[in-house]
C-alpha cells in the first residue's frame, strides 16, 4: 500500500490496476483538498461561482437558488449519464476513476473531501460504475462518461462487482458502504475533466509499449531467418542518423540476434570473392527488402512517439483539468478551459498513426514469409504439408491483410474532427474520448497481426531446423509460441492459437530485459 503524493505515471497506473498497490490519500493531499473546499464554501456565499450559484454550460447565466444548490448538482450527474454503446472494461474504468481520483487530491477543484474517500473506497472495494463509450466530445471534460462515474459515486446506476454486472446499491449493501452525499460544487468537479480519455489513454500506451518490443523482435528473429548481413541495425550505419529511436531500435535488434548462428557480417572483400566473376547476375543477395532492412528507420518514429506520447498525457494525468479551478493561496477562483481535452486527442491520433504504421510492416513481413519467390527459402504459405493438397498458412494472410487495412482506414484524424455542439456553447471540441477510443481498436488489431507473425516466425523456424541456430533471444520467442502450437501440418482452425498469442503479446511486459546500447 503507498500513499500517491507524487507524480502519477503510466507505470503506476498499471499497478494499481494489477493489484499491485493501492492508491492510498496522504495528509497532505487530505489538508489541501479540506482548505480548497472550505475555501469555496466561505468565497461562493459572496461571489458569483459557474456551477455553484449558476446554470451549466449556456445556461450558466440564470442564477440558482441557495436551496437548490444541491439539487443543481445531482441533476448535473443525473442529467448527463446517458451514455451509449459499449461498456468500458473493468481495467479502463479503474484507470479512469484513478485520473479522476489523482486530479481531484491536487485541491484545486474544491470538492468535498467525501467525495474524494468514495472514489478511493470504491476502487479498494472493486466497485466500477458503468461507463460507455460514447457520450463525450471531450471539451467540457468527458462530461458524459464521468457522469456515470458520479451516478455510481451516489449509489445510482450499474457497476461492475465481483465479476458481474449489478446495480450500485447492491454492490454497496454487500460491502456494508454508504453512498456518497454531494456538496456544494462536487457534481460539476467529477463530471468537469479529461479523465476518461487519460485512463483509456494511459492503457493504450502501455499495451503499444508492449507490441513495439514484439515487432522488433519478430523483425531481428526474420533477419536471423533469411540470413541477412546484420549492417542493416549495426551501430556504425545507424548512428549517420541522429534519431533516438532509430538508433533504440537498431539497438535491440543487435541485443536481440545476440549468439545468432544465422545473421551474416558484412565484409565486402569476401562477399566479392564468392561471386561468379563472369556472370551478370550475382546469387548471393546483395540486400533485403525494405520490410527486412529498413526496420530501425520505420519503427524509430513509433518508438519516439510513444514516449512523447507517455510524456504528454502524464502531465495531463497529474494537471488540474477542471473549471472553474480554485486557488487558495490567491484567494481567487479561476475560469476557464482546462478541461480541454486536445493534449490528450492530439497524442492518440499520432499514437495510432504510430501504431497502423507498425500493422503496415508486419503485414509486409508475413507477406515476405508466405511468397516463395520473394524469400526464395521457404515454402509457399510455410506450407509444412503437400502442395496442392493442404494450405499452410495461406488462410491467415488473408486475415492479415484486412485487419491492416481497417487499421489504415481508421487512421484518419479524431482530433480535427470538430462539431460544435451544447447550443455552440462548446463550439471547438476535442473529441478527446473518441481519439482514445478509436486508437484502442487499432492497437487490437496490431496486436492480431503481430500474433500471426509470431506464428509464421516460428513455423518458417521449423524449416532447415533453423530454430537450433537461432539467437537465445529468438529461441526464446519460439518457444513461447510453440508452448501454444506447434508446427502446422494439416490444414486445421487456428483461431484459438491467435487469441492466445494476441493475449500473450498484449499483456506480456518484454521492456526489462535489456539496457540497450544507444
Amino acid at each position: 500500500m503507498l500513499k500517491r503524493t507524487g507524480y502519477l505515471t503510466i507505470g503506476i497506473i498499471d499497478s494499481l490496476i494489477g493489484g499491485n498497490e493501492e492508491y492510498t490519500l496522504s495528509e497532505e493531499q487530505l489538508t489541501t483538498m479540506q482548505e480548497a473546499y472550505d475555501f469555496l464554501e466561505e468565497f461562493s456565499s459572496r461571489k458569483v461561482i459557474y456551477g455553484i450559484n449558476t446554470g451549466f454550460g449556456p445556461m450558466a447565466q440564470y442564477r440558482v437558488k441557495p436551496e437548490e444548490y444541491t439539487n443543481l448538482q445531482y441533476n448535473l450527474i443525473r442529467s448527463h449519464a446517458n451514455g451509449i454503446g459499449q461498456k468500458l472494461s473493468p481495467e479502463e474504468i479503474r484507470a479512469v476513476m484513478i485520473c479522476r481520483l489523482h486530479t481531484l487530491a491536487l485541491g484545486r477543484s474544491g470538492v468535498s473531501p467525501g467525495i474524494i474517500y468514495q472514489l478511493q473506497t470504491y476502487l479498494k472495494h472493486d466497485i466500477l460504475p458503468i461507463i460507455y463509450y460514447h457520450g463525450g466530445v471531450g471539451a467540457s471534460g468527458d462530461l458524459v462518461q464521468l457522469a456515470h462515474v458520479g451516478l455510481g459515486l451516489i449509489g445510482e446506476g450499474e457497476c461492475y462487482y465481483k465479476g458481474e454486472i449489478v446495480p450500485v446499491k447492491q454492490a454497496l449493501e454487500a460491502e456494508g458502504l454508504q453512498k456518497a452525499e454531494l456538496k456544494l460544487r462536487d457534481g460539476l468537479a467529477i463530471v468537469n475533466g479529461t479523465s476518461c480519455m487519460s485512463g483509456i489513454a494511459a492503457l493504450n500506451i502501455r499495451r503499444a509499449q508492449n507490441l513495439l518490443y514484439w515487432a522488433i523482435a519478430g523483425a531481428a528473429m526474420l533477419n536471423e531467418l533469411v540470413e541477412a548481413f546484420d549492417d542493416s541495425f549495426s551501430k556504425e550505419l545507424n548512428y549517420v542518423k541522429l534519431h533516438p529511436g532509430q538508433r533504440y531500435v537498431a539497438a535491440r535488434m543487435r541485443h536481440h540476434v545476440k549468439g545468432s548462428e544465422l545473421i551474416q557480417k558484412r565484409h565486402v572483400k569476401d562477399f566479392d570473392e564468392k561471386q561468379d566473376a563472369t556472370g551478370q547476375i550475382f546469387q548471393k543477395k546483395v540486400q533485403e527488402y525494405y520490410s527486412l532492412r529498413c526496420v530501425p528507420q520505420i519503427l524509430g518514429p513509433v518508438a519516439e512517439t510513444l514516449d512523447h506520447c507517455a510524456e504528454t498525457l502524464e502531465r495531463e494525468m497529474n494537471s488540474a483539468n477542471d473549471n472553474p479551478i480554485i486557488s487558495v493561496s490567491e484567494e481567487n477562483v479561476f475560469h476557464g478551459g482546462n478541461f480541454h481535452g486536445d493534449y490528450v486527442s492530439f497524442e492518440m491520433d499520432k499514437l495510432k498513426l504510430a501504431v497502423v504504421k507498425m500493422t503496415m510492416l508486419a503485414e509486409r513481413q508475413i507477406n515476405f514469409l508466405m511468397n516463395d519467390k520473394l524469400n526464395e527459402r521457404f515454402p509457399p504459405f510455410l506450407n509444412a504439408g503437400i502442395l496442392g493438397l493442404n494450405y499452410g498458412m495461406q488462410g491467415m494472410v488473408f486475415s492479415a491483410t484486412s485487419t491492416t487495412a481497417e487499421n489504415q482506414s481508421l487512421s484518419n484524424s479524431v482530433y480535427v474532427h470538430s462539431i460544435p455542439c451544447n447550443n455552440d456553447n462548446q463550439d471547438i471540441v476535442s473529441m478527446g474520448s473518441n481519439a482514445a477510443r478509436i486508437t484502442k481498436e487499432v492497437i487490437e488489431n496490431a496486436a492480431q497481426v503481430l500474433s500471426m507473425f509470431m506464428l509464421a516466425l516460428a513455423q518458417a523456424a521449423d524449416f532447415d531446423n533453423l530454430k537450433d541456430r537461432l539467437s537465445p533471444a529468438s529461441k526464446d520467442v519460439y518457444q513461447q509460441i510453440r508452448k501454444i502450437v506447434g508446427r502446422i501440418e494439416k490444414d486445421e482452425p487456428i483461431s484459438n492459437c491467435l487469441d492466445a498469442i494476441n493475449d500473450l503479446i498484449s499483456n506480456q511486459e518484454r521492456f526489462s530485459d535489456i539496457d540497450a546500447d544507444i
